[in-house]
């Protein structure tokens, strides 16, 4: 039986979100000028009070990215991300999850169209990026993390896209309704039996996100899910935050079967700056940030931008205790990855994301201020300057292209 999601949170929501973002979607048909270097984040979260007094864009220091970082460290574009974590897969928990996307739409609205225009603007097509670098400003894109708040229907797909989502995560700790996780969760009810990858619910979110033209992300989920979702999906997918298993065997990272099929069907992984899954660390470690996270008062699957300033100073302090008795991860270790990926997969298939200010962030690249040290480090590698900008964005650009074109086929065939 399908449940309803109740409408007055999201009714709600969406009015006061329509007033904030002024209704309509702009578009531009510009061509893309060629040969600048830019650099694409693909994962950058953001705390439910963003763009409020309380978190300022331009100079919120308790952020690993604010429009000041990302312009000192020559961060030219990054996905912010509409993320909610797994709850109870309840009436109650859907509308929660619907009423938190909304809220983080309407914030990466604010801060691009009300607080500051003239230094960021929001993409909403592949050819927009370049453009809009081009004329000076940093480039907002929308990501969506876990597809629960779309709850146990599709209804919202249509909405999330006129609003901005360009990639949507299928899943995230835990299963939800389209897809098993590569990290599931026993205490909200899921099975420990078999990976079951996408349902029958998530195969139709697969359909309708080619039919918009919104990239299909397998990021957070199983190794079936990622197979499934190549098999589904007409255009190609990206994994939007992960990292490599055969380097480091974590859950969360992609073994080389799922690689090659990824690359294979024309995707693109985007090789994230995640410390535990760059470099397996100790039991010891592990152990000391969860006490540290309890300490300080962060939920479990909840990312550091939802801690006050006072809470996030006491978490960085911890992590740099911890980092002092076990080294985190470095951008040599980064690049190990993207040196990897790309000898298994080729240049045209292989990104870079941070996951800042949702757990992301390494030695050599804490925050968007340090970017410009990732781009030192691959041209260190012998990487050369053409295909840096294929792996800082030229690669991702080309899979949003595939999907923008995938959708105005589809559109086309429609009867």
């Amino acid at each position: 039986m399908r449940t309803t999601v109740p409408r007055l949170i999201a009714l709600t929501a969406l009015a006061a979100l329509q007033a904030a973002c002024g209704g309509g979607v702009p578009r531009s048909s510009a061509a893309p000028p060629t040969g600048a270097l830019i650099t694409l984040d693909t994962h950058i979260d953001i705390p439910l009070d963003y763009a409020t007094d309380a978190v300022d864009p331009l100079t919120a220091v308790n952020l690993q990215v604010n429009l000041t970082k990302m312009a000192t460290g020559g961060l030219d574009a990054g996905f912010f991300i509409v993320y909610v974590g797994q709850t109870a897969r309840t009436p109650e928990g859907y509308a929660q999850a619907q009423a938190d996307a909304l809220t983080k739409f309407g914030a990466i609205h604010r801060m691009a169209e009300q607080l500051y225009p003239e230094r960021i603007e929001i993409a909403y097509s592949a050819a927009d990026v370049p453009r809009i670098a081009a004329n000076g400003k940093l480039v907002a894109i929308i990501g969506v993390e876990n597809a629960f708040s779309l709850g146990p229907n599709l209804e919202m797909l249509d909405r999330y896209y006129e609003l901005g989502a360009r990639y949507v995560g299928l899943v995230h700790n835990g299963d939800n309704d389209l897809a098993r996780s590569a990290q599931p969760r026993t205490e909200l009810g899921d099975a420990a039996g078999p990976d079951t990858g996408v349902t029958e619910l998530g195969t139709a979110a697969i359909a309708r996100l080619n039919r918009l033209g919104i990239m299909v992300d397998v990021s957070h989920g199983s190794k079936q899910t990622a197979l499934d979702a190549i098999r589904l999906s007409v255009a190609p997918i990206i994994a939007s935050h992960s990292s490599v298993a055969a380097i480091a065997d974590h859950p969360r990272n992609m073994d080389d079967e799922t690689l090659r099929a990824l690359a294979a069907d024309g995707g693109v992984v985007q090789i994230v700056a995640f410390d535990g899954y760059l470099k397996r660390q100790p039991e010891e470690k592990a152990a000391a940030l969860r006490t540290l996270r309890q300490d300080v008062g962060l939920a479990a699957n909840a990312p550091p931008s939802s801690l006050s300033a006072e809470q996030r100073a006491r978490y960085e302090q911890g992590l740099r205790d911890l980092e002092a008795r076990w080294p985190a991860a470095t951008v040599s270790d980064l690049v190990d990855h993207i040196d990897y990926a790309v000898k298994l997969l080729g240049i045209e298939h292989v990104g870079i994301a941070s996951d800042f200010d949702g757990g992301g962030g390494i030695t050599g690249w804490a925050d968007a201020a340090e970017t410009s040290n990732v781009t030192a480090a691959l041209r260190a590698r012998g990487y050369s300057e053409a295909d840096i900008g294929k792996i800082w964005s030229g690669n991702l650009l080309r899979v949003w292209r595939e999907a923008e074109r995938t959708a105005a086929e589809l559109e086309g065939s429609a009867p």
